[in-house]
């Protein structure tokens, strides 16, 4: 029989990222062992606290449903609260309008918590942002009003608090031909300037952050819910000169199948919090969290099927696991080898995983649920099956990598026996499947 991985991780009661592990693009559960919906993060640091605000996209549509809110001392366990922004009938946030990529700030002087967010029209007509303030950090929100800054549109933003706190609005402008940075007023109710525009941009999905008296803009090109090369820019004042764009990850891999979303001062360094979407089902969308290093000299995503965070030294950890090759398993039905043109970390594909095919691989366990991450490449979107031990089947998410050539890994995390464990990979389906080309077995739990 099939299992949703949802219905599997649901059994886990939560555990999904193990207490203590982050795992980008798996399916993530809150503290009551419900699915974290929060999608286009804005994270909001108080005392030792951390809030996220997001889009509640449980409902599948594009349409409003809610702002929620989840707290964290550690990043990793989140606690859901009463959600921080709801419809309200005959204004531009019902739930016939659009609510997008909320982001928060807080106002001391006015002890006020000031959240910005994209309002729309369900047509994306009207291009404007909304402003909603409260006493607490997840509200209730009271709705101020939406309305295009300076005149302009107002499409994807965020928002920015200088040292000074003196808070900047980031948004794509004009058709998203513009990116705009706009100075708000004293209260965050508003915008007084614009005080840098990068022409011809064509940005959307913005974050900022400042490190070492450096602004880093950090940015996707536009292409609806396909994900892009995200980009970074640098200036030494944010209302000065902006550097030409760079990739803050390798090209192809379109920022590992991911947008922008939220970027957070880790120490040095920061962390990446992008959204990897299913647009045919967005409360399916995944949370793509990464290491943000410059270690470099200049801000690259560290890719990690799993990792863990210091916050109080203000550091990441990388998890190891063992590589077992796609192609040093047992084929059957259609699979067979791809060939030496078709190889990854000097492992050959293996293909036609489709219409009964499959490739069976022996590995060791530790008696316990542990995460397997499958790298493969995949020109179409389709289910797959992981199947352990001749036990029930786990269907696993594989997003569209953008090319047959294109090697991405996808997390599924599956119980495996103390000692040796059979794993079968395969499609149930009877045309076109994914090629696989390693997996990595993980011990951490």
């Amino acid at each position: 029989m099939y299992v949703h991985v949802a219905l599997l991780f649901g059994l886990l009661s939560g555990l999904v990222l193990g207490k203590s592990v982050i795992v980008p693009g798996a399916l993530w559960y809150d503290t009551d062992g419900n699915e974290i919906q929060a999608h286009s993060a804005g994270i909001l640091k108080v005392d030792s606290t951390y809030y996220w605000v997001g889009e509640d996209k449980a409902a599948n549509s594009a349409l409003f449903s809610a702002v929620s809110c989840y707290s964290s001392t550690d990043l990793v366990n989140w606690e859901r609260h009463d959600n921080a922004l709801t419809p309200v009938s005959g204004t531009n946030i019902s739930s016939s309008n659009i609510v997008e990529r909320p982001k928060v700030t807080s106002h001391g002087q006015n002890n006020q918590y000031v959240m910005w967010f994209h309002s729309d029209s369900s047509d994306y007509g009207l291009a404007m942002v909304g402003v909603a303030t409260a006493d607490t950090p997840c509200g209730p929100y009271s709705y101020r009003g939406s309305f295009n800054p300076l005149g302009a549109q107002s499409r994807d933003e965020s928002v920015f608090l200088d040292d000074d706190q003196t808070a900047y609005l980031l948004y794509a402008s004009d058709n998203n031909q513009n990116f705009k940075i706009a100075q708000m007023d004293s209260n965050y109710y508003n915008v007084t300037e614009v005080v840098a525009e990068l022409e011809g941009a064509t940005l959307e999905a913005p974050g900022m952050i400042k490190r070492d008296g450096v602004y880093w803009l950090i940015a996707s090109h536009t292409s609806g819910w396909a994900p892009n090369p995200n980009k970074y820019f640098y200036a030494d004042s944010i209302s000065g000169t902006w550097s030409s764009q760079a990739d803050i990850a390798p090209e192809d891999t379109k920022t590992y199948n991911s947008q922008n979303a939220y970027d957070l001062p880790l120490g040095t360094n920061a962390i990446y919090m992008g959204d990897r979407w299913e647009s045919s089902l967005l409360g399916n969308s995944r949370y793509v969290w990464y290491p943000l290093s410059w270690s470099s000299g200049d801000p690259q995503i560290v890719f990690a099927d799993l990792w863990t965070v210091d916050l109080d030294a203000g550091t990441y950890t990388v998890l190891n696991g063992t590589a077992y090759a796609a192609s040093a398993g047992t084929l059957s039905g259609s699979a067979e080898l791809l060939g030496s043109n078709s190889t990854y970390n000097g492992n050959e594909g293996v293909g036609y995983l489709g219409d009964g095919g499959s490739v069976t691989l022996t590995v060791p366990g530790i008696g316990a649920d542990q995460w397997l991450a499958l790298y493969y490449a995949n020109a179409d979107s389709t289910w797959r099956y992981v199947l352990v031990n001749n036990g029930s089947s786990v269907v696993v998410d594989q997003p569209n990598t953008g090319g047959v050539h294109v090697v991405l890994s996808v997390p599924v995390q599956v119980h495996l026996n103390e000692g040796s464990n059979t794993i079968t990979f395969g499609a149930d389906q009877s045309n076109y499947a994914g090629d696989l080309y390693e997996v990595i077995v993980y011990t951490q739990t």
